[in-house]
């Protein structure tokens, strides 16, 4: 789903990733025909920083890609803790720099603090919805494409027990498992089984979370306790802590495999992890990025919600790599059906958590 490179413009772009708080200055906007075009762009983690195989990761990579097809510049302000949010909002500001990109709900309080008090940068943040004239929302609408993850992990599990856990109850995590559990349960439907799902009771909307998403031994505890409960494919939504459910399928000796979220784990990972990674609920971070660094950049940027879909390509589910042979014929079809019909409108798929 990535852009194919695109000619770069004048000089090549210089793009440096900052460990620490604080952030190169904007450079000067004026150009050789003394216009005043869009330089530079500027994007702050959340606390789980780069290097998380996720939403951080792929938003940085859209970054990237823009500074290569726009020809601006673009930086990273890394947050490490919670400490570190408002102020590396507001030091991105005060580069000068015309947009602004936060990720994830943690940014939300400073992403709108600061697009109040300054009214003429765009901002937009990934993974949460703010309300102002100049902040852009990219949400995505998960649970459909882990909804197909659901029939998938069914479709394959030979125990009737699958599961998912999260690192926090917060909307973008139980959007995936409200996902994944109604898609278990379309297989049970379709197939007349009795499927399993453990962690999540989306009546109720609770189960099974870890309470942060950067601690890869709690994910290795959780998903040993889900395996010996008889799990045999798990989804955790839970950023770096996935990794440590990722070590447990490994350490089962095939006895479980794992849905990645986000991005496509048999890519991002450790290549020692490929065995065991089924597939992967994307979210297409990159693109969108891309996409709304443009219309800063050519004057259409509005505050409208991006949302992300299987009908515009927004997520969806990866290969399956080396687990291919697990899946057969007769349910990848099943599955490129239920896409179609997601995208039709003949199956709908509905969470509290569903983006507007």
């Amino acid at each position: 789903m990535s852009k194919s490179p695109a000619v770069r413009v004048g000089a090549l772009v210089s793009v440096a990733v900052l460990l620490l708080a604080g952030c190169a200055a904007a450079p000067d906007k004026n150009t050789d025909d003394g216009g005043g075009e869009q330089s530079c762009a500027r994007m702050v983690t959340n606390s789980g920083g780069l290097d998380d195989r996720s939403f951080n990761d792929a938003s940085w990579k859209g970054m990237q890609d823009a500074a290569d097809e726009f020809g601006i510049n673009v930086d990273v302000l890394v947050s490490t803790s919670e400490t570190d949010l408002a102020p590396n909002v507001q030091q991105a500001v005060d580069t000068g720099c015309e947009f602004i990109l936060t990720v994830g709900y943690e940014l939300t309080p400073a992403t709108i603090e600061q697009a109040a008090s300054n009214p003429d940068v765009n901002f937009a943040i990934v993974d949460d919805v703010a309300d102002a004239p100049n902040i852009k929302p990219l949400v995505f609408d998960t649970a459909q494409a882990a909804f197909l993850a659901g029939y998938l992990a069914a479709g394959v599990s030979t125990t009737g027990k699958v599961a998912t856990f999260g690192g926090g109850n917060q909307p973008p995590v139980t959007l995936f498992m409200d996902g994944f559990v109604d898609g278990v349960a379309k297989y049970n439907e379709v197939h007349g089984t009795a499927v399993i799902s453990l962690g999540w009771n989306k009546e109720q909307q609770d189960g099974v979370f870890t309470g942060d998403f950067e601690d890869i031994n709690k994910g290795l505890t959780v998903t040993q306790g889900l395996i010996d409960q008889g799990a045999d494919v798990i989804l955790p939504v839970a950023g770096q802590v996935g990794e440590g459910a990722v070590r447990a399928a490994l350490d089962s000796g095939g006895r479980a495999s794992i849905i990645w979220v986000d991005t496509d784990g048999y890519d991002v990972l450790s290549p020692d992890f490929r065995p065991v990674i089924l597939t992967s609920v994307l979210k297409n971070t990159g693109d969108a990025v891309v996409s709304i660094v443009k219309s800063s950049i050519d004057g259409t940027f509005d505050n409208s919600p991006y949302i992300g879909t299987l009908e515009n390509g927004g997520v969806d589910i990866a290969p399956f790599h080396d687990l291919e042979s697990k899946v057969t014929p007769e349910l990848m079809d099943e599955i490129d059906q239920l896409r179609a019909a997601i995208i039709s409108g003949a199956v709908s798929v509905t969470s509290p958590s569903t983006p507007r």
